[in-house]
């Protein structure tokens, strides 16, 4: 699968959601700072032990969270009761055990457990054993402080996790996005090699008969002329080889039924079963089409085939009502027209790569003719306009 380039093909992802342990190794750090701190207050102020034990409670429940997160938020959370016994300022253990929240939401874990674990501590310790020491300012920061943590940890989590999903939904769409051009690519690729073989294979293969026939009417004393005749059919005979070759070339990968290969070649007189396989699947479409026989040059024929086609599979995918198909001549050109109401919703499931209008545009010009496409009012419109011969119009 082809990888999105965050640097190319979006916005740069921020460290920590590139590398999410980061956040971890963070919250861990500055718990432990606090715990080495509260350690040196202890030592430095003479406490006694029970005040010593409940700092390293609290810690214990820091360093048992990284391997077990609920047993370690239990811990550095039930450590609040034991300071407040003490009658120590409770403050370096609820900021530890409020790291210890936010990096266990930040895991993934649920955040509205461990807020509810750290706060129903908090709360106990400061309403039984604190005796409300502090009032009710106390009793809302050790709440509020816990809903911090873990609304935090949680809050970071899920950016983290959205971030994910884009990145996941780009790398998908560059693959579909290729897959999908490979597809167009070859299907063009197949259309063009079975219209080589029937259109230019069959013209060439006329133009040897006829050469043949004229070699063999010329008189006994016209040996320059039947040289250049010779020369002539030569010339054709290379051509035919160089076709065929042209034609594995183009066909190299082609896994395509042998019923397939050997349908004939679109051409105008195909237009009437074009028009009656998109109605057979439920579109609504309104031809005109009014060409008069041996009009049109068969590369030219080829190429009408083709852009009506593709306009009526647009208008299928993505119109909504009737689907008009002008085709006819004037001032000596072939004109078509396709138009429909463009629709709010697609009929199948994929919205298309847009491959195909290109695909319609390189092939017209290749017949040396002209295609616009608009889209005025609500409605889509395809027109390209021909010489019959496949002169430059």
């Amino acid at each position: 699968m082809v990888k999105a380039q965050n640097n190319q093909d979006g916005p740069v992802a921020p460290l920590w959601v590139r590398r999410p342990e980061a956040l971890l190794l963070v919250a861990y750090s500055v718990a432990a700072l606090v715990f080495t701190g509260q350690i040196v207050a202890v030592i430095l102020r003479g406490a006694d032990w029970p005040t010593a034990l409940s700092v390293l409670l609290a810690g214990g429940g820091v360093a048992l969270s990284w391997w077990r997160p609920w047993a370690g938020l239990v811990v550095a959370s039930a450590a609040s009761f034991a300071v407040t016994a003490v009658g120590h300022d409770p403050l370096s253990v609820w900021m530890m055990a409020v790291l210890v929240l936010f990096s266990v939401t930040l895991r993934g874990k649920q955040p509205l457990a461990g807020t509810g674990i750290v706060a129903a501590f908090f709360l106990g310790a400061f309403m039984t054993l604190g005796g409300f020491r502090g009032g009710a300012i106390v009793g809302a920061a050790a709440l509020f402080s816990a809903i911090a943590g873990g609304a935090t940890g949680a809050a970071l989590r899920i950016h983290r996790e959205h971030w994910r999903t884009l990145e996941e939904r780009a790398e998908s769409a560059i693959a579909t996005r290729e897959i999908e051009a490979t597809r167009r690519v070859t299907e063009e690729r197949l259309r063009i090699a079975r219209d080589l073989h029937d259109v230019i294979g069959h013209q060439v293969a006329m133009l040897s008969l006829h050469l043949g026939a004229a070699e063999i009417g010329l008189p006994e004393d016209a040996e320059p002329s039947r040289q250049a005749l010779v020369s002539a059919r030569s010339s054709a005979r290379t051509v035919i080889v160089e076709t065929q070759r042209i034609l594995a070339l183009l066909r190299l990968g082609d896994d395509i039924s042998d019923d397939e290969a050997l349908r004939p070649t679109p051409a105008l007189s195909g237009l009437e079963g074009l028009v009656a396989s998109f109605e057979s699947i439920g579109l609504d479409v309104r031809p005109s089409i009014d060409i008069p026989a041996g009009f049109v040059e068969p590369g030219v024929g080829v190429t009408v085939y083709r852009v009506v086609q593709e306009a009526l599979t647009n208008a299928y995918r993505h119109g909504e009502g009737a689907a008009t198909v002008d085709v006819r001549e004037r001032d000596g050109r072939i004109c078509v027209t396709v138009e429909n109401r463009v629709g709010h919703s697609l009929r199948d499931s994929g919205s298309g790569s847009g491959l195909g209008l290109v695909g319609m545009r390189e092939r017209v010009e290749s017949s040396s003719g002209r295609l616009t496409i608009d889209s005025d009012d609500g409605r889509f419109r395809v027109h390209a306009e021909f010489s019959p011969l496949g002169a430059a119009v």
